[in-house]
């Protein structure tokens, strides 16, 4: 029997895995640090090398990454610009001193022993998100990862220190977060939209002024007004915000996430001596959600999502006042006969918006209810009886149409008043 590439290594647990474990949250991969070796050696024990810019490696029976300690200076300006130095005489104190917050600065031996050199656990006791040291500065995608881990930990009370959001307040005033690239803005994005409180991520990054700088079209709707009879909340950017708490009760789906955190752009566009009405904010919210997308790269189907429930979310909100025609129409607008897991999905963003009200937390939405029923019924209109006639095409479609309507005007409950 081989013996395990790892005996006679000295390997400590390290980061998000030990933090997690003493939350008492579920274990993830585990990360290791190897003190004392060699990128030679490494490969000699079968690891197989994953790192370009430091010595990381996968262990050739778990897969589990095995990174050598090392330090880190700054060699140039953005998240990219830094030189590592990974060698057998970098001690495990100046590996954690690199690492970005004190609860992910913690060690564990392979029998559970917590090493803290740094007495950091003080602060995961205390529930408090406080950067290592002055280093930190010099990596603006620290400011993004620490919202992230805000909104990751917000349901274990974890407050931001006042020293650290006013080092990240000074890094986004300094132009730092200039240099992220688009795919490493939208990675820390997404992992936040997976989280227990997404909207917390971004409350972070519009107090430090990061909003402003990475989400201008979703920062541009603070100091909004809407109708108070309908939004209590009345700000613009609080209702969005508040929309995208009620998505994460409603859903896990991150392209659900998104679309509601895009929802209402278009009212940062209306004019103000229209407010606080807002006729036409679906239409015109297209734009500023399109280049929200692309800037940010956001994949295809989760930028068709936004788009989609942009555009359709104020049509749905009335579609218990819909005769069966328009009902249709809707239906088809959202491709709800030929994807109708999709048009779920819009249904359940505008279900969240609904929701993000003040008083209408746990409301509930019968809107949908009507259009499942609609397009359930109008999928049950076969195309065999015209096929049989010879219809094709415009004839086909007309005929299918037709029917359609028929069977809604037939079976479909009426609308709550005429629309």
């Amino acid at each position: 029997m081989k013996p395990d590439p790892t005996d006679g290594l000295t390997c400590l647990i390290v980061g998000g895995v030990v933090r997690d474990a003493l939350l008492g949250h579920v274990a993830r991969d585990r990360d290791w640090v190897v003190l004392g070796s060699t990128p030679e050696e490494m490969l000699a024990r079968g690891f197989r090398p994953v790192g370009l810019d430091f010595p990381v490696f996968l262990h050739p029976k778990t897969g589990e990454e095995y990174a050598l300690a090392r330090t880190e200076r700054k060699s140039g300006r953005g998240h990219q610009g830094f030189a590592f130095f990974a060698a057998p005489e970098v001690t495990l104190e100046e590996d954690l001193l690199r690492r970005d917050l004190t609860i992910n600065a913690l060690a564990q031996a392979p029998d559970g022993t917590l090493i803290d050199p740094f007495d950091f656990k003080s602060d995961l006791d205390a529930r408090i998100l406080r950067h290592v040291g002055p280093a930190f500065s010099e990596d603006p995608l620290r400011v993004l990862r620490v919202a992230r881990f805000a909104a990751q930990l917000a349901t274990d009370g974890f407050t931001l220190a006042p020293e650290t959001q006013a080092l990240m307040q000074t890094m986004t005033a300094g132009g730092e977060l200039d240099t992220l690239t688009a795919e490493r803005v939208w990675q820390e994005t997404h992992k936040a939209l997976a989280s227990p409180a997404p909207a917390r991520y971004f409350e972070i990054l519009r107090e430090i002024g990061a909003l402003k700088v990475l989400f201008p079209e979703v920062d541009a709707l603070f100091g909004v007004p809407q109708p108070p009879q309908y939004h209590p909340e009345i700000d613009c950017g609080i209702h969005t915000l508040l929309t995208l708490t009620a998505a994460a009760a409603l859903t896990e789906d991150t392209a659900i996430r998104f679309a509601v955190l895009c929802h209402d752009l278009g009212k940062a566009l209306t004019p103000p001596e229209e407010w606080p009405r807002h006729i036409g904010h679906e239409a015109r919210g297209v734009a500023p959600a399109t280049t929200l997308c692309e800037r940010l790269r956001v994949p295809k189907a989760t930028r068709e999502l936004a788009l989609l429930v942009t555009a359709q979310h104020g049509r749905v909100h009335v579609a218990l006042e819909m005769r069966p025609a328009t009902l249709l129409d809707l239906i088809e607008s959202l491709d709800g006969l030929r994807r109708p897991e999709r048009m779920r999905e819009v249904l359940t963003a505008c279900h969240a918006d609904a929701r993000g009200r003040l008083g209408s937390e746990t409301c509930a939405y019968p809107q949908a209810d009507r259009v499942l029923a609609a397009a359930e019924l109008a999928r049950n209109v076969s195309p065999e009886p015209f096929v049989a006639q010879g219809l094709t095409g415009t004839a086909m479609k007309e005929a299918l149409y037709q029917a359609r309507v028929w069977l809604l005007n037939q079976q479909l409950p009426q609308a709550s008043r005429p629309g």
